[in-house]
This record gives C-alpha cells, sequence and structure tokens, in this order.
C-alpha cells in the first residue's frame, strides 16, 4: 500500500482586491517564452514535485489551470463559498484530501516558489505539525501542517487563513535559498518585479 503524502494546496480562490491592473492578478502573463499566468506558474511548480496537488479556485479562474491539472485535482468553490476568505479555502481543500498526511498551503500568486521548497517543508512534517519556509529569517510561504492538525484547519473561515492555527501549536521555521518564498502578487508593482525575476533583471525581494 503506498504511503500517503502531504498534499499541495494552490489557494487560488481570493478576489484579488488590491491589485489595480485590469485582469484577475492571477490571470496575469508573466511574459517570456513558457511563462504563462502567475496562477499556472504557481501550479507548474507545485506539479513538479510529484506531490499530490488540489487546486481550490473560483469558477473564473478554474480556466486558468484546466489544461495544466486533471479535473479531480481542481476544487471549484462558488462565488459566495470564495467570499468566506482563505481560511474557508483552506478547510475545503483539506476536507476535499481528508487522507493526506498533511498539506502545504501556497497562494496561487507565489509562481517563483521553487519545487525543491515545496519538497523540503513537505519532509520536514514528518518530524513537525506546522512547518513554514523562511529566507533569512523572514517568514514566507508554503506553510505545512501535519494531518493530526485536520480537525483544525476544517473548521477554519474567514480571512486570516490559518495564522490562529500557527500561533496555537509549535512551528518550525524551515530556512531555505529560495527568495521566492517571499514573493507574492498583491500589486502591479509585486507583477513587474516578478516578471523582472524571470527575465534575469532583478533579483527577488518584497520592499
Amino acid at each position: 500500500m503506498t504511503k500517503p503524502r502531504p498534499t499541495i494546496l494552490v489557494v487560488a480562490a481570493g478576489s484579488g482586491r488590491r491589485f489595480q491592473g485590469g485582469e484577475h492578478k492571477l490571470a496575469q502573463p508573466l511574459g517570456g517564452p513558457g511563462s504563462g499566468t502567475v496562477l499556472g506558474r504557481t501550479v507548474r511548480q507545485a506539479i513538479a514535485t510529484q506531490l499530490p496537488v488540489l487546486v481550490v479556485t473560483t469558477p473564473s479562474q478554474r480556466e486558468l489551470v484546466a489544461g495544466l491539472a486533471a479535473a479531480r485535482d481542481i476544487l471549484v468553490l462558488g462565488e459566495a463559498e470564495a467570499a468566506r476568505g482563505m481560511g474557508h479555502s483552506i478547510a475545503a481543500g483539506v476536507a476535499e484530501r481528508s487522507g493526506a498526511a498533511g498539506w502545504l498551503v501556497l497562494p496561487g500568486d507565489m509562481p517563483l516558489v521553487r519545487p525543491g521548497t515545496l519538497l523540503a517543508v513537505a519532509a520536514a512534517l514528518e518530524h513537525h505539525a506546522v512547518v513554514f519556509a523562511q529566507h533569512q529569517g523572514r517568514r514566507g510561504h508554503p506553510v505545512g501542517f501535519g494531518a493530526e492538525l485536520y480537525s483544525e484547519l476544517v473548521r477554519l473561515d474567514g480571512d486570516d487563513g490559518a495564522r490562529r492555527v500557527t500561533l496555537r501549536y509549535p512551528a518550525l521555521g524551515l530556512e531555505v535559498d529560495d527568495p521566492g518564498v517571499l514573493m507574492d502578487v498583491d500589486t502591479v508593482a509585486d507583477l513587474e518585479r516578478v516578471r523582472a525575476v524571470l527575465a534575469g533583471t532583478a533579483t527577488v525581494g518584497k520592499g
């Protein structure tokens, strides 16, 4: 029997209200050959680990990953459900993959997180209930949760995500040589920074 492995939850059901660049931030092209969209690259990075992946998204964003992930690996929330916040999205993903050995929460707007980082966090879950990636002492994503926290995670709701769970349990900050763990795409300036990093004209940093 195959041993259960942690599942990567790519959480992509937010409204992206802070982004003022026209289309939803997750649909923004990154530029350059094969770069795809913000969400598409995030999902490809997760799939490259060969760990189980579940994309939690909405009907309006589903088409961004339809060609990358199998239908069984996409959980589509109704717009009203998604509006309940990141906590609810995480809870829905955990419930959908209740048999996993743990869950790595990776926001869909973090396309620079490396597959090796995801694997390192997954490995650390064998010995710790909560693990988060950090770079040069700065806390980032993904955040991993062990299977023993299932009952806590499926009750999450609201915009705080899993913050209250990380505060209640000892967490390991796993130092990684991956500045991408600090870079999300909340604003147009963030998007331009990610594009510059992929083009090799800038280094990752969050101002």
